[in-house]
């Protein structure tokens, strides 16, 4: 994995406002070691910042699919996509609109603006609904401590627990450890952001880990963040699987 830049509080406070296209990109997307469900393993593609792509016997699940469909090309196309919040680092109309083909469905924050034409499946947190093969659980994503609120307000912002093919996932999206995360149990693989001040830190995220014990942790949603902090912590604490794969 390439080093992660030193992050100063201007570039992190500065990194939601960015385009788009200048967020590093990686070269290309690699599927890193997946997650055991009860029919086979769910391939993981890391694609960009908060990105991801699952995949289990051809059925793929798109999380915040950013930065252009280009980036996809040779993945199945999308059964299910979910937005976890309107931040342009994780809803982009553009690619959106371009892989969303008619009838998949999009699940999201209620009130999140998405494109004309879309088949939508507002959530709220603590509602539940099963679309394509998965059972999702809508949990709060949001910022936590005074002077970070308005990074990711409470109530804008979701992640998700998904139950597919046996397996818990948790896509966390933009947040802090919220009571929510803490209480989750039965984790298979979860996904922390550890972007601070916008996220986590790299520490808070590792003592989250510490707290709600989910299986294997991939660390996303990092960029400038060095997540050596947080595997050095994990692994020597606990005995989670931490697989860093390489975001940028």
């Amino acid at each position: 994995m390439r080093a992660s830049r030193p992050l100063t509080l201007g570039m992190a406070a500065a990194l939601a406002a960015l385009p788009l296209a200048t967020l590093p990109l990686a070269a290309s997307a690699q599927p890193v070691p997946g997650i055991a469900a009860e029919h086979g393993e769910i391939a993981v593609w890391p694609i960009r910042h908060a990105s991801l792509v699952l995949q289990l016997l051809g059925t793929a699940l798109y999380a915040d699919p950013v930065g252009g469909a280009a980036l996809y090309e040779g993945l199945p196309p999308p059964a299910l996509i979910l937005i976890t919040n309107g931040h342009g680092d994780h809803l982009d109309p553009e690619t959106l609109t371009a892989l969303a083909a008619p009838g998949v469905p999009v699940v999201a924050p209620a009130g999140l603006a998405l494109p004309e034409g879309l088949t939508a499946h507002p959530m709220a947190a603590g509602d539940r609904l099963t679309l394509a093969g998965a059972q999702i659980e809508a949990i709060p994503a949001e910022n936590t401590s005074e002077g970070r609120l308005h990074h990711n307000p409470p109530g804008t912002g979701l992640g998700y627990v998904i139950t597919l093919d046996g397996a818990r996932i948790y896509i966390a999206g933009d947040t802090e450890a919220t009571e929510a995360m803490l209480a989750l149990t039965g984790i298979d693989a979860a996904f922390l952001p550890m972007s601070w001040p916008d996220t986590m830190s790299p520490t808070e995220a590792a003592a989250a880990a510490e707290a709600f014990r989910p299986a294997v942790v991939y660390p996303y949603h990092y960029w400038g963040n060095d997540i050596w902090n947080f595997s050095a912590v994990v692994e020597a604490a606990t005995d989670i699987d931490v697989r860093v794969a390489n975001w940028y």
